[in-house]
């Protein structure tokens, strides 16, 4: 069996890397890849980001399964695109994906629904959202409508923070764009909301549309320095499992959460297929809330579930795009697995490219057995460069995940790893997980 994995990032280098361990599956592409992706035997990139070059280049290749890993092409309709010509694809249609794609969407879906979450109010007007914020003060968080790449949530502990995300999400003039944020239908809108106090978990479930399969938990790490300081990003680094997510904490978010999510998505017509990531605030007193919804797995957290999932992926997957997901019972590894990001000069707001990546550990024939494994995100194969030099080409460059028995084993043999790799500019935290030793 062939599958396509579309994307280029860390999300899309594990789950290849896991597919490609199934012995029913004979190839894994990647569309369009990494430098991580190009250097591994057992993948193989093909550079189309069309959607329907994509569904044609698959429907040529007899692809069996295809997984699409980031948000920009759900949000555009591939899934729809892939099933509209009887290609097998695990994701969430583009109706089903603005759960992610429209965080208005997603609020008023909740409140309709009436899934715990923070109060909050939209505005597409400058001066009433600065209103809004003046009236209910700070600390306040400030979210772009559209897609940012997990930049365009701003929590904000001045009236000058939370006025200036104003400023950079309403800016009329298009080309100010410092977060990078992709507009919705209509125009620049953002959404305003109470600030949840608590920790954060990240919960993800497979969804076939009716049926639902909890992955593992984890733990994100969103601030860029240590100790939970600095701007917001992507991710800096996680860990599974996340020891905040207690069996009481996991039974209230499927009951109050993920259960009502899909049940509510199913009665509005728009069934939900694929991974549903909700972030979780979850309060001293064990209450839980959504923080957001997406609509794929989240990146870091893939990485570290991935080294722990022991079950075949591509069966698990065939089983979610036939609607049997209720067959399904994943296995894991009981070691904790942590994955540390490593961050080009610059991140999140200027990352620069172009910098040669040295240090990198030789990839293992034999996948399973690895322990530490590095996950590509943005790099890219040097041109004219020796064979198997990599350089930085986005700003969270790797995730270097590994596997023991204890977080604080996990956290000394990623940061050994991590050690060992250099590139000039790197930045990366040197506490990831530190709430789960502190705990």
């Amino acid at each position: 069996m062939k599958v396509l994995v579309i994307g280029g990032g860390g999300r899309e280098h594990a789950l290849a890397w896991k597919l490609a361990q199934s012995p029913k599956v004979q190839a894994v592409y990647v569309a369009p890849g990494n430098g991580g992706t190009a250097l591994d035997p057992r993948l193989e990139n093909v550079n189309i980001t069309d959607i329907h070059e994509l569904r044609a280049w698959a429907a040529t290749e007899k692809i069996a399964l295809t997984v699409v890993g980031p948000e920009q092409p759900l949000a555009a309709g591939v899934v729809d695109e892939f099933r509209a010509h009887g290609l097998r694809v695990f994701g969430p249609t583009k109706a089903a994906a603005q759960l992610e794609s429209s965080k208005a969407f997603s609020k008023a879906f909740m409140k309709r629904h009436g899934i715990p979450t923070a109060e909050y109010d939209t505005f597409t007007d400058a001066a009433e959202a600065h209103a809004y914020v003046d009236e209910k003060g700070v600390p306040i968080v400030v979210k772009a409508d559209g897609l940012a790449a997990g930049k365009g949530v701003v929590v904000a502990m001045s009236l000058h923070e939370a006025h200036e995300a104003i400023e950079f999400m309403l800016a009329p003039d298009p080309s100010f764009n410092p977060l990078g944020v992709t507009h919705n239908a209509g125009g620049a809108r953002v959404v305003i909301e109470e600030f949840l106090q608590g920790e954060e978990a990240s919960f993800i479930v497979m969804c076939d549309g009716k049926n639902v399969a909890a992955l593992a938990t984890s733990q994100d790490h969103k601030r860029l320095l240590d100790g939970d300081q600095g701007p917001n990003t992507g991710g800096m680094g996680a860990y599974s499992p996340a020891p905040v997510v207690t069996p009481t904490v996991h039974a209230r978010a499927m009951r109050e959460i993920i259960l009502p999510t899909i049940k509510g998505m199913e009665k509005d017509g728009i069934p939900f297929t694929g991974f549903l990531y909700a972030g979780l605030m979850i309060t001293p007193d064990g209450k839980v809330k959504t923080l957001e919804f997406n609509c794929r797995m989240g990146d870091p957290e893939t990485q570290p579930i991935m080294m722990r999932l022991k079950s075949d992926l591509f069966d698990v997957m065939m089983a979610a795009t036939s609607g049997k997901l209720d067959e399904v019972e994943l296995e894991w590894d009981r070691r904790v697995a942590l994955g540390v990001v490593m961050a080009a000069h610059g991140y999140p707001l200027k990352p620069r490219k172009g910098d040669a990546i040295t240090g990198l550990p030789t990839i293992s024939p034999s996948a399973a057995a690895e322990d530490a494994v590095v996950f590509h995100a943005g790099t890219a194969t040097a041109p004219g460069g020796a064979k198997g030099s990599v350089v930085t080409s986005g700003g969270r460059v790797l995730c270097v995940t590994a596997l023991a028995g204890s977080v604080k084993e996990a956290q000394h043999r990623a940061y050994e790893v991590a050690q060992a790799i250099h590139f000039d500019g790197a930045q990366y935290r040197k506490d990831i997980g530190f709430r789960a030793i502190k705990s």
